[in-house]
């Protein structure tokens, strides 16, 4: 399916893009979140007459996302978790339990923001982790997990 980006996409293109998706990923997921459109004639144009108003948009959303990125730049939050006396947690720490965290000191940061390649922290120790604020600004900021060994 031809769609036009409302917004950046990662991995997938820029503001005004037109591109080619499978069929699913625009009717489940880009079109319905706003982030896109299918790209027909009147599409098209619409988006021309619009375009300065989107881009206004995305500059206002990308320096709100440059402030919260100086906000949290160094952070370090700590999150406790059940642990074996060897340092090995029972169960792990996720991206929902880090963005929970950051909710709780005041932060505006959801689970999808947090970017944890290696999969869940199953150890105690201190991880960087990166947070995708926006599609253009990352910050990375410090996890300190710490063992409960008591019963």
């Amino acid at each position: 399916m031809q769609i036009i980006l409302l917004e950046k996409v990662h991995n997938l293109g820029q503001l005004g893009d037109v591109v080619k998706v499978k069929d699913g990923f625009a009717r489940n997921f880009l079109i319905p979140q706003g982030k896109a459109r299918r790209a027909t004639d009147r599409a098209l144009e619409e988006f021309k007459s619009r375009r300065a108003e989107l881009e206004a948009a995305h500059n206002k959303a990308l320096a709100l996302a440059q402030e919260r990125a100086g906000r949290l730049e160094g952070l370090m939050i700590q999150i406790t978790q059940k642990a074996g006396v060897d340092g090995r947690l029972f169960g792990s720490v996720t991206n929902y339990d880090i963005a929970e965290s950051l909710k709780a000191q005041g932060h505006e940061v959801t689970k999808a923001m947090v970017r944890m390649p290696q999969g869940p922290l199953k150890q105690v120790g201190d991880y960087p982790i990166t947070l995708d604020l926006n599609g253009d600004v990352t910050t990375i900021i410090t996890v300190s997990v710490l063992g409960d060994t008591s019963n």
